[in-house]
């Protein structure tokens, strides 16, 4: 069986590059396996490895619940954060070139990190979301700070008509001069979706300009929905 890291490796990249350029996100499949998928779930009441926990009603976030992880990290999401980086951060470069932005970022994620501690950016940002009936996510954008990385993913831990019912994955674009597009995404147990944190590129008739996308989950019907969330810039709080 292949590890999580020949998993990453073995993915058609050009393939999610293209997409990631074109429309913002792309989905790699069966990244993690049944087993995963579960101690994840499990280590959610484990106190431990968490540094906070928000429910979102308080915050009117949506309804449900989401806790962050503590460094370190489990080896799991750690692997999946550090492996993935390297790929997507030739993406990141091509867009901030192409919009004309004094930004680019290190090929390795250890590097990126070290840029966000010299913002006192040290605060870890993955975490683990939990939507029960009638849970759901406002339409919101994960910055946390002045640095961040414009491409993050969530990794899927249920499986959709089976585990729950409803909780779809939900991308706005806003067009400039016209009403926003609404992208409705229902990935499967062990998928990875990556996609904006902010903007992409889009070309225009006087060059390429900033598509706005915000991201969110729709009300979950009955069942629960877990997700992983993986952002590659840290937190001031």
């Amino acid at each position: 069986m292949k590890t999580v890291e020949e998993k990453i490796a073995a993915a058609d990249w050009q393939r999610v590059t293209e997409n990631m350029h074109d429309q913002g996100y792309a989905v790699l499949k069966n990244l993690l396996t049944a087993e995963d998928c579960a101690g994840l779930i499990s280590s959610y009441q484990n106190p431990d490895g968490y540094r906070k926990t928000v429910v979102m009603e308080r915050y009117r976030f949506g309804i449900g619940e989401y806790k962050y992880f503590n460094y370190p990290l489990p080896a799991l999401i750690q692997s999946v954060r550090t492996t993935v980086y390297p790929y997507l951060a030739p993406i990141a470069n091509t867009w901030m070139k192409v919009l004309h932005l004094d930004n680019q970022y290190p090929l390795l994620h250890k590097e990126f990190l070290t840029r966000c501690e010299a913002q006192q950016q040290t605060k870890a940002t993955v975490l683990i979301l939990k939507y029960g009936p009638g849970g759901y996510n406002t339409l919101h954008q994960d910055l946390y700070g002045h640095l961040y990385f414009p491409i993050q993913l969530v990794l899927f831990l249920n499986e959709p008509g089976e585990d729950y019912e409803g909780g779809e994955f939900v991308l706005t674009q806003q067009n400039p001069r016209a009403q926003s597009k609404v992208i409705v995404l229902k990935p499967r147990k062990g998928d990875m979706l990556l996609f904006t944190t902010n903007f992409r590129p889009a070309k225009g008739s006087k060059g390429y300009y900033q598509m706005k996308m915000k991201h969110g989950v729709s009300e979950v019907q009955s069942g629960e929905r877990y997700a992983v969330g993986i952002i590659f810039h840290d937190a001031l709080t």
